[in-house]
């Protein structure tokens, strides 16, 4: 079974699609920025979300679990198969197929 997180009585696990809402301190301005990708890992106290950008460029992120800057984290959806690993790594050496 994959490893879960629980934040404001939701659960999470390795594999979902989430949108992490965070906030960003810009001076003396304060607003909140949505980070959205797939749960990867979790491990010792931190959670990794990876994103796909422009050109098939990937992104990843490192969250405390803890935080008082994560504003909140919404499930968008689950994986469409079963996930039997409790860390994704090899979702960072996928490469798209050329013709």
């Amino acid at each position: 079974m994959s490893l879960k997180i629980t934040h404001s009585n939701s659960d999470f696990f390795v594999g979902d699609s989430i949108r992490v809402n965070y906030r960003i301190k810009e001076k003396d301005k304060e607003r909140i920025q949505a980070f959205d990708g797939i749960l990867i890992a979790i491990k010792n106290g931190n959670f990794i979300v990876q994103k796909n950008a422009t050109d098939g460029v990937r992104v990843e992120r490192i969250f405390p679990i803890f935080s008082p800057w994560i504003e909140s984290i919404k499930k968008l959806r689950s994986p469409k198969t079963k996930v039997r690993r409790a860390k994704l790594y090899y979702l960072r050496d996928a490469k798209a197929k050329t013709l």
